[in-house]
């Protein structure tokens, strides 16, 4: 193996040392707290520092093996450091909390074990953000880096040089290029020229260039004998090989690969929702939340509701209408009306003051009190908490045809409330670029789920609601 590949592992198991250290710190401090209040209840717990010890190290170890440090890796963003450390810890409570059960019931007190993990999470997550900035600052002093060679001199590996060069703590090191000629922009950017396809295994060969780890290939593929020999030279000398696929020319994104039997398949982008679980996941959640608003809050609301609307204009209670859902699909959505019955409902769409509004339907346009009959679409399985909004009929044919990437919002379902409503993209869409920002918006929603995005949207919601942020609401 090479040395850096030796010196990331130890890095690795560097922060593994410091997480242990950091956790059998907070034990000792906790174990020695005393006072009353939370404190009290710390000293109940943590006095059984010898049960805790063992419980609590197993426990992160068997976390830690789930999910391991990323900070090592040559590309990595504080945010994904950030959401390592949260899933970690957050596995880390839970076997550690079902351990405790098992051994001692005393060892169970929310108020403690709390107060322990969530110091511990933010602890950890500085300690992990001060060790990335070590990373940092010792590749761009030259350690720690992959040397690398690259095979071919197309426009992909023009950008791809520029990525690896672009912040020196990234720790890549270019040598040179092979090409069956000198690039013309590549000489513009000082980068050597090595030879040809022929001399790259001679001068992988060469005792001076042993220290070569990484070699970046961009041939096409009706020269798939050339890069088959260097496919088999690189595995047999410890060289990792990595083939740079010219679809760039034509996608520029992100792209991801799957095997269908032994054939290499490329696809546009991660759908974290295509999984089963995350799936079923998602539907539990829907499934309960919407099951125990029906049953509890939502028909006092309906009578105080109903009861306002009916005595304020005359017309149906709910308003339903016809929007395209999972698959462009149609559904019925709804809501408590709050216009008056007009034929223009499924047409036009509701501006600042529409004459069309009644002052109590403004009021529950302004409080999205309108919204929620539409946990009974969540109920049902058409809708779900958190999503893209799901738009008319009307605006789905015309926008399909104006915005590129349009019906890409429409591979989940839609839900009450989503990413681009709580931040900033809602209401009315008087111009072409405000709904291109929302579905920019509703794309990355979708290539980006996790459960805990779907949270943090619900809480900015309510606290929008709460706080009166939501300007264009109406």
């Amino acid at each position: 193996m090479r040395q850096v590949s030796q010196t990331t592992k130890v890095i690795k198991w560097m922060v593994v040392a410091l997480d242990l250290i950091v956790l059998n710190l907070m034990l000792l401090i906790f174990h020695f707290i005393n006072g009353e209040g939370i404190f009290h209840e710390i000293s109940l717990v943590y006095s059984n520092f010898n049960e805790l010890f063992i419980i609590y190290n197993l426990s992160y170890l068997l976390c830690i093996s789930m999910y391991p440090p990323i900070l090592q890796k040559n590309k990595v963003r504080p945010e994904q450091i950030v959401q390592r450390v949260f899933t970690t810890v957050l596995w880390f409570a839970l076997f550690a909390e079902i351990s405790a059960g098992f051994i001692d019931h005393s060892l169970l007190n929310w108020q403690a074990n709390c107060s322990f993990f969530v110091l511990f999470c933010i602890l950890l997550t500085c300690c992990r953000i001060l060790s990335r900035s070590v990373v940092s600052r010792t590749r761009s002093m030259g350690f720690n880096t992959s040397d690398v060679v690259f095979v071919g001199a197309n426009s992909n590996m023009v950008d791809l040089h520029y990525e690896m060069i672009a912040s020196p703590s990234s720790g890549y090191r270019v040598h040179g290029y092979f090409n069956d000629s000198e690039s013309e922009t590549f000489a513009n950017k000082n980068i050597p020229y090595l030879g040809t396809i022929k001399d790259i295994i001679p001068y992988l060969e060469d005792v001076q260039n042993e220290k070569i780890q990484q070699l970046y290939c961009c041939l096409p593929s009706n020269r798939n004998t050339e890069i088959r020999e260097l496919i088999s030279y690189c595995e047999n000398h410890v060289v990792r090989f990595f083939s740079v696929p010219n679809v760039r020319n034509y996608v520029k994104r992100q792209m991801n690969m799957e095997l269908l039997g032994d054939v290499p398949v490329l696809y546009i982008r991660e759908e974290p929702l295509q999984l089963l679980d995350n799936r079923i996941l998602k539907r539990t959640f829907d499934l309960l939340c919407s099951t125990i608003f029906l049953c509890t809050i939502f028909p006092i609301i309906y009578i105080i509701v109903a009861l306002i609307i009916k005595s304020t204009s005359p017309g149906p209670i709910f308003f339903k209408q016809k929007r395209n859902g999972l698959d462009g699909k149609e559904f019925y959505c709804y809501k408590f009306r709050s216009m008056k019955v007009n034929a223009q409902s499924d047409t036009l769409q509701a501006t600042g003051h529409d004459p069309r509004k009644t002052k109590f339907g403004d009021f529950m346009r302004k409080t999205n009190i309108d919204e929620l009959p539409q946990f009974i679409n969540v109920f049902l399985g058409d809708m779900s908490l958190v999503g893209p909004r799901p738009h008319m009929l009307k605006h789905t044919e015309e926008y399909g045809k104006l915005i590129d990437k349009y019906m890409v919002r429409h591979l989940i379902k839609p839900g009450i409330t989503g990413w681009a409503q709580v931040t900033g993209c809602r209401g009315e869409t008087k111009e072409l670029y405000q709904m291109e920002e929302r579905i920019k918006k509703d794309i990355w929603y979708v290539e980006n789920w996790s459960f805990w995005l779907d949270i943090r949207i619900m809480w900015l919601t309510v606290r929008n609601m709460i706080m009166h942020n939501e300007k264009n609401a109406y």
